[in-house]
């Protein structure tokens, strides 16, 4: 019996605690100086894959971690994204569940909120 209680009271810990780690984390690894998450840069040429992506993303309407303007040459600025086929700086897979960074599609004024 306290076996089991043990196992429950930890199951319920991890229910709890792990989301809100996954919550966290990824409002950390986003670097606003450098325009970066986890080392890889949030523009230039970037390639949307179905599988093995450097990141994945969700476009939403409001709130996002990014905002995005896509462009059709030199995508220099933070958020400035450049779609091409061969030889991205960056692989994006659009998801629906457990994005790494949520985005916004926006004809000017790009980068991290």
């Amino acid at each position: 019996m306290k076996r089991w209680l043990n196992w429950v009271v930890f199951g319920t810990s991890l229910l709890v605690t792990l989301p809100l780690g996954a919550i966290a984390s990824a409002q950390s690894v986003i670097n606003k100086a450098t325009c970066t998450y986890n080392g890889k840069p949030l523009y230039g040429k970037i390639k949307i894959v179905e599988s093995l992506p450097d990141i994945k993303v969700k476009i939403v309407s409001s709130s996002p971690d990014l905002i995005v303007e896509p462009v059709t040459a030199f995508p220099q600025r933070c958020g400035q994204w450049q779609f091409v086929e061969s030889f991205p700086d960056l692989k994006v897979q659009i998801v629906e569940n457990f994005p790494d960074i949520q985005i916004q599609f926006v004809n000017s004024f790009p980068g991290v909120r």
